[in-house]
């Protein structure tokens, strides 16, 4: 068994700082998939309990100009009150659970203190995702209606703004001054209309409750983690065992490379040939002179 001496060398250390940074690397992605998994298990419960109680009164839940909090998301509140059509709103760029183009229609139902809850009435399949005339989509019921709908927070980012009556996403903050109606915070999507449209629009699902990918994520970083440091102690074994020293005594030779005069360390038979020539060619040359001189003695 071989000292662990070779532990402190520089190589050795540069790899484990590698190595340990990897790991760490690794357990914070695990962690953080495992909080979105927490988070995730807790928007679902919250979802599930307010998706499934009664119908509240709509000043019970929201304020105006204010957002809902995250725990009042899709609670189901009704209100009572007439639709103000010539204040339609189209959120543009949407798809159905198939993929299909359309919109999202949001009339604001003005109730009868004057506030005005913003109702996304369901989506419809248009030709043109960019449709910002609200004649083109179906009339909601006209007179005192009754709705009961899942309360929903506002989206932000540039995609909210209101441009011609027109948006890319739902928010009473940008909604409000554009139509200048005071509005309840948030919004709700449509569960019922009474009375019923003469066309109803797709009403929005709920979202999706699984818990996702986020257990398996987590659980992925950490092997990976493992799985670096495993393999540091697997080369330091080899290497204090001295396998490493054999495997690399084991490894076959570097050929040499080869090059338009050869292979380089090694001459080429063009070469030796030519040196074999000129030795040749030289040997001639001292036989022919000695005998040359050989004649000229005799004749002498």
């Amino acid at each position: 068994m071989g000292s662990l001496r070779f532990l402190v060398t520089r190589r050795w250390l540069v790899l484990l700082v590698v190595v340990l940074l990897l790991a760490y690397a690794c357990l914070l992605l695990g962690r953080w998939q495992w909080h979105r998994l927490e988070s995730k298990k807790t928007s679902n419960a919250i979802i599930r309990t307010n998706e499934s109680a009664a119908p509240v009164p709509v000043e019970q839940v929201l304020r105006e100009g204010r957002d809902p909090d995250a725990s009042q998301q899709y609670a189901v509140v009704s209100a009572t009150g007439t639709y103000d059509v010539a204040k339609t709103v189209i959120i543009r760029y949407q798809t159905d659970d198939h993929g299909a183009s359309g919109v999202d229609v949001v009339v604001p139902l003005v109730t009868d203190s004057g506030t005005a809850l913003l109702v996304d009435r369901g989506w419809v399949a248009t030709s043109n995702q960019g449709l910002t005339d609200p004649s083109q989509v179906p009339s909601p019921p006209p007179g005192t209606v009754t709705v009961t709908g899942s309360v929903r927070r506002d989206a932000d980012g540039g995609s909210a703004r209101v441009v011609d009556g027109s948006a890319r996403a739902i928010s009473s903050a940008e909604i409000q001054p554009a139509i200048g109606i005071p509005t309840y915070g948030g919004f709700v999507d449509l569960k019922t209309e009474t009375p019923a449209p003469a066309t109803p629009l797709e009403p929005a699902g709920l979202p999706d409750l699984s818990n996702g990918p986020h257990f398996f994520y987590a659980l992925q970083w950490w092997f990976f983690g493992l799985l670096a440091l495993f393999g540091f102690g697997y080369l330091a074994w080899e290497e204090k065992t001295g396998r490493a020293e054999l495997r690399r005594a084991q490894q076959p030779a570097k050929k040499p490379k080869r090059t338009n005069l050869g292979m380089v360390g090694v001459p080429s038979q063009g070469a030796e040939h030519a040196a074999v020539d000129r030795k040749h060619h030289a040997g001639h040359e001292r036989g022919g002179g000695a005998e040359q001189e050989r004649r000229g003695t005799a004749e002498l």
